[in-house]
Parts: structure tokens; sequence; C-alpha cells
């Protein structure tokens, strides 16, 4: 039997290298403190423009919170360090504030090599490092400082044939020449409310768009968007540390307030003239997504309306001036966003996605609008378009045709009817990079109780080589541990429509001696998140310390999460924390109805959507869920974004009822078992106040309830120690009300 943990620790990304067995026995006292468990796990793995080389980062096993830059080179078949970040900088990283709001949005936290950009003939690198950028010529393994300045420069990369860097320099955008090194500033009015070619707040955190600029292949021209913050509202947001409180003065877009005024622009690079397109008369709009055609003088973007009901793919001619609509989605719910969109080398063609069937799936149009064929159909979902073979005419995409719990890479003809044909193998998850020339792919895949290895593969899936074994064998740090660990029971139930939800438990190992245990249901249960897949997730060693503490681990994904189609979405539209909680109550009636559970201590636990849901269900439910943890929850919708909250509420002005129902103040007199509410004190995203609003209205109508609040932590509630910590309280909380000894 395992050694119980007398203490937890840090449950972060497990990434360093993986270390040898020392001469003790690993004991689990050490699972939570000790990241090599997970053994190696590479990170932005990518292809060399000419696919020689597989490019990787990769921690220390020193420090783990450093990467390196490594290449697996298949001319020599060798793994090995390309570039090692202290030969660019070492020391501390000073950032500047809009740079590391930037990485947080990214979900990027460490130091060294974090972001790195090929050039298109693979012969340099481009790296940014401490408020300015390096070029590294692969031919001399020697780099050069391409900017040296006081100010910041940001979302830098290669213009599109290597001969300039672009980036943006206090919200202006620049393009420096690679052979004079002469700086164009193509933007002159940026500063204060004025940014260019960024991304405004709502276009990092709620449409994953992290930039605001896109090169045309020939390199003649830049399209950006020029964004104006004064109409949105200035809020004070405080950010409350250990012994400081910082005040931000912050535009935010509440929900139903004002959003930036976007405008988009096409700049030449040679005389540094703008073009700016005409958006329509609605100012009250997304840019969510912008290319370029191959042609180098159409710019396609996509345009979006403020209620996320209509998406329209427009095409703009540079030389023309003239622009039209190429194709149009429309739903009654929302329209979901996507970066499925590729145009082919015909100058012809685009490949794109859609979920207008209540699918998501690929479709072939000419670009004069006109619908070729549906590639792919049925009810499951495709999770993203890999690559387009031109030759062969063939699609290689990720999707869900065989389990909506495993992603998997396929292939499927382009141009004609054909069968659909899975590449990797089932029984694992599947991430997949496809090499440029479409005969190669990284599988980067795990399983639940397996953590990610990384393989080279021919396109028809024939292993090549390993990337990164991660071999479970003797010398690995989790072996020892992996006789105990519980293979987790995968079912399925109905929801009230008749649509199937999948569970996943988590079980004691001593079911047979009819103890009743006590059950912990994890819960996240919003929108585009998926937590029942047959994937490595280093939060399962938590549920798996519990499990070994005599607990029933629970997880349901309920109507509104993800990849399971838009119908199994939609459920939750203008009236959120309603199906979701019925859904979970039926998780609870099937626990009820094993032998080795015992009813009347059920209890619930979820971070962000899952801390709304936590409480939901304690105010809403509490003859069913009898005490629980809430992590950083959204209390009040009108405290959150504009186009996340209008997304699935709509606006205030038209679904008032909607946002007052959906707030979990009209049920805290509900309140019956024991609830602790924990909550990073500098929360950008779900801000600290959502916490103390509720704090205010449980203390005014004599509610009782535990708090921790974590002074200097966001959302993520990054660091060791304050996950060591978390986690201990976590753990003490239900052990306390559940007589857990």
């Amino acid at each position: 039997m395992l050694k119980k943990i007398k203490h937890l620790s840090y449950l972060l990304p497990l990434v360093a290298t993986a270390i040898t067995v020392q001469a003790e026995p690993l004991t689990l006292e050490r699972v939570f403190d000790d990241p090599s468990l997970a053994g190696k796990a590479p990170v932005q793995l990518k292809f060399s423009p000419d696919g020689s080389r597989v490019t990787y980062l990769q921690g220390k096993v020193d420090d783990y919170n450093r990467y390196d830059l490594w290449e697996y080179n298949l001319k020599d078949k060798s793994n090995r360090v390309l570039v090692d970040s202290a030969q660019l900088f070492s020391g501390p990283e000073n950032l500047s504030d809009e740079e590391k709001a930037r990485r947080e949005r990214q979900r990027i936290f460490g130091k060294g090599i974090l972001e790195y950009k090929w050039s298109k003939d693979g012969k340099a690198l481009l790296f940014p490092l401490n408020g300015d950028l390096y070029y590294y010529d692969l031919a001399s393994a020697k780099s050069r400082k391409l900017t040296d300045t006081d100010t910041f420069e940001t979302d830098a990369r290669f213009s599109p044939k290597g001969n300039f860097v672009s980036f943006i320099r206090e919200q202006n955008l620049y393009a420096l020449n690679l052979t004079s090194g002469k700086e164009i500033q193509l933007s002159k009015d940026g500063g204060g409310v004025i940014k260019n070619g960024m991304a405004e707040f709502v276009a990092q955190e709620e449409m994953s768009r992290m930039t605001g600029y896109w090169w045309s292949d020939d390199e003649s021209k830049i399209a950006f968007t020029r964004i104006d913050e004064s109409p949105v509202k200035e809020a004070i947001r405080n950010e409350i540390y250990a012994e400081e409180v910082k005040l931000f003065n912050q535009r935010y877009p509440f929900t139903g307030t004002n959003n930036v005024k976007i405008q988009l622009g096409v700049v030449s690079l040679n005389d540094q003239a703008v073009d700016w397109i005409d958006l329509g008369k609605d100012e009250d709009i997304y840019i969510a997504r912008a290319n370029w055609l191959k042609d180098d003088k159409t710019l396609a973007y996509q345009w979006q309306n403020r209620s996320q009901q209509k998406l329209e793919l427009r095409f703009y001619n540079s030389e023309t001036k003239n622009q039209k609509v190429a194709l149009t989605e429309t739903s009654d719910t929302w329209i979901n966003l996507h970066f499925d969109l590729q145009f082919l080398n015909d100058k012809k063609h685009f490949v794109w996605a859609s979920e207008r069937n209540g699918f998501k799936h690929l479709y072939l149009y000419r670009t004069n609008g006109k619908l070729v064929r549906q590639i792919t159909d049925g009810e499951w979902v495709i999770d993203g378009l890999k690559g387009v073979d031109e030759k062969k005419g063939v699609v290689y995409f990720a999707g869900r045709k065989d389990t909506p719990l495993e992603s998997h890479l396929y292939s499927v003809p382009l141009f004609k009817k054909g069968n659909i044909k899975r590449i990797t193998e089932q029984g694992a998850y599947h991430k997949v990079v496809l090499a440029k020339d479409n005969k190669t792919f990284i599988d980067n895949s795990s399983s639940v109780n397996k953590p990610n290895s990384a393989a080279l593969r021919k396109v028809n899936g024939e292993f090549i080589t390993w990337l990164e074994e991660n071999k479970l064998d003797k010398n690995h740090p989790l072996t020892p541990y992996l006789a105990d660990l519980a293979e987790p029971e995968y079912g399925t139930l109905k929801a009230e429509d008749g649509q199937i939800m999948h569970y996943r438990l988590f079980k004691p190992s001593d079911l047979s001696n009819g103890k009743k245990h006590p059950v912990i249901v994890n819960v996240y249960g919003g929108p585009h998140a998926q937590r029942v897949t047959n994937s490595w997730r280093s939060k399962n060693l938590y549920f798996q310390y519990m499990a070994q503490q005599g607990y029933v681990i629970f997880q349901l994904d309920n109507r509104g999460s993800y990849n399971r189609g838009k119908k199994f979405e939609d459920a939750i539209y203008k009236n959120l924390g309603v199906v979701e909680v019925a859904d979970q109550i039926k998780g609870v009636e099937f626990l009820r109805t094993l032998d080795y559970v015992d009813p009347q201590r059920i209890g619930i636990y979820g971070h962000s959507y899952g801390g709304y849901m936590a409480l939901m269900t304690m105010f809403k439910a509490g003859d069913y869920f009898q005490a629980g943890v809430s992590g950083a929850p959204v209390t009040d919708w009108a405290l959150y974004d504009t186009h996340y909250t209008e997304r699935y509420l709509g606006h205030p002005n038209t679904n008032a009822k909607g946002y007052t129902d959906s707030a979990v103040f009209p049920y805290s007199d509900g309140l019956k078992g024991p609830l602790m509410i924990y909550h990073g004190m500098a929360d950008d995203n779900v801000l600290f106040t959502h916490a103390t609003k509720l704090f205010k209205q449980l203390q005014d109508n004599e509610k009782q309830f535990e708090m921790m609040t974590y002074p200097g932590s966001k959302h993520s509630l990054r660091g060791k120690n304050v996950q060591t910590h978390l986690h201990q309280t976590i753990t003490s909380f239900f052990n306390r009300h559940f007589d857990v000894k």
C-alpha cells in the first residue's frame, strides 16, 4: 500500500525533465511536490519551415520554470538543446504591464524562452526576451539583439519572406529591415486610449485573438486594427498584495456597457499610407479574425455583430478598395469562433468550419462565396483543421468521430465524397501538429493515468521516432505508484431532455468492506470546457490522493459544456445556472444508487465557472450537496465582460431577468451546509469584487461560511506555496465536515 500523503503541494503544468528515482523510494509525500512525476513534457512543439527539425520548449531539471529551445533533428536523428536561454539573456525579466497581462491571457508562465518564431527559410529564429528582441542565426549559432530600448517591444514576428521583423512599441506598429537595420514606423498616433496593431482586452481574453496585425505574403502591406478605448468606462481595480494595495485605472467593458471603437486598415510599407476599410454603419461590432488570400491583394476578415448571432466572412480588395461578403453564419443563440479557415494555393478555394447543422464540420468553398461541398458530417464534432494536401486531395483534421472522450487525427477526401480514416490509435487523447508538407506529424498523446509522450509519425500514422517517449519504466518517478493509481470508471447518464452526458469516477480501492464513502463532485460545468476525457491532467493526482484517503471523486460534463455539439451547449442560453444544476443533481441521484456512497456526505468543488457552479448547487440544491468549496467564482454576471457574458446571456437591456436569475444572490438563503470560498486578491479575470459582494450578502443575512483569500494571486493562483496551501485547505475543509480522519 502507498503511504499517506502528509502534505499537498504544487499542482502545476508538469514540464520538467524526468529524474532518476533516488535511493529511497519516492513516497506519496512527494507526489504533489515533484513536477518530474509527469516526466518530460515538451511544449510549443513546431516543425521548422523545411520540416527537417522539430523544435519545442522544455524546462530544466534544476530550474523547471526556465525554458530552453530543444530540437529533434530528422537528418541525424538526435535530440539536443538548440538554444540555451541563458546565452540570450539571464537574470530577472522586466516586463511591461501590457506584456504581463498578455502572457496571463495566453496562460504563459515561467522564464527563459517562452515564445519563439521561425523565419520562413528556416535559417533563423526570433525570441522576445526582457522586453527586447533577439535574432538567432542557426548557421553561426550566434544571436544579435535587434532592439535595445527603454520601451518594450511585444507581439514580434518575422515577415512572410523573412526580410523584416514586425513588432508593437508604445502602442504603435513597426517593421525593422533585417538587412539595413532601419526601423519603419507604420502608425503614428498610438498612446493613451489609442492602440495600433494590438488586440483589445476581450479579443485576447474571449476571442483568443492575441494580435492586431497581419502581413500580406508579398510583404508589401500589413492589415492592422486601430482601437479607441475612450468609449469604455474607466474603473478603478485594486490588486491586494501582502504588503501593499495597487490601484489600476482600467478600461474594463462590463457587460451591457460600451466596447472599444475599432477600425481596420491596410498600411503600405513603401509610403506608410493607410487605407481604412468601411466596416459599415454599425460601429458596435467585433473584428474576430483576419487573413490574407493567396493573391496578396485580398484581405479576409471576420465581422461579428454585438449579439454574436451573426458572423460575416468579408473579402476586401486592397487595390480596388471594393469588398464583398463571402459567406454569412447565423444562429438563434450564439456563434462559436474558430481558427479553421485555410485558403488553398490554387487561389480558387478555401476550407471553412461551421456549426450550422448543430455540429462543427468542415466545408469547401470557392473564393466567390459558392459552397462546393460539405467535407465532414455526422453527430460528432471536429476539433480543428490541421492541414490540406492539395496534390493528393486530402484534408487532415482533429475530431471526435469515434468518441467524445478522445481527440484523434483523421483524413478525408477534399473534392469528392469518401470515407473518413482515423490515423491515430484509440485509447489515448492526441494533440497533433502537422508539418506544412503534410508528410509527417507530431503526435502528443496521453491517457488518464499515462503522462504525455511525443512521437514523430508519418502522415499515415506509421511511427518514425520518439521525441519524448516518457516511458513508465523502472526509472520513471511515477512508476512506483502506478499499481495504486485508481483506474477511473467512465459512463453516461441522461439529462432531462434525453441528451447523453458523460461522467468519470475515481474510487477508493477498499470498496468490498461495505463501508460508505464520502464524495467530492468536481465540477466546471461552463462553456468551452470538458473535464471527462481520456487524457492526462496533473490535477488528477490530487483526485488520486483523495481517493486514497477514502473519497469518491465524481466528474460530470453537464449540458452547456464543450465538444458535444451546439444543441448540447445551447441549453444554457439566456439562463445560466439552471440546466447545469439540474444535470449535476442527476449526477447525485446516480451516486445515491451506489452502495459504497454515503448519500449524506456528498460535497462539491470547482474553480472559476466551477466556483459559480459550487455556489449555485449549494444554494439551490442543498438537499443534494452537503458541503462545498467555491474557487474564484463569478457571482454577478453584470460584473463580467461583454463578449463572454453577452454570448450566453444576451444584452442586459433585453434579458434583465436572465441576468438577475443567473446571479447567485437570489438563492443564497438556501445555503444549508458548510461552504468555503477562496479567491486570489489580484485576480484580473474574475475580479475579487465577485467574492466580496457575496461575502457581504452572506454576512448581512447571518449565513455562516468560511473564506480563504490569497494576496497577490491572479485567477490561476500560480506558485508552489499558494497551491500547497490551497489544497491543504480544501482537504482540511472536507475532512472536517465529512469526519474523515
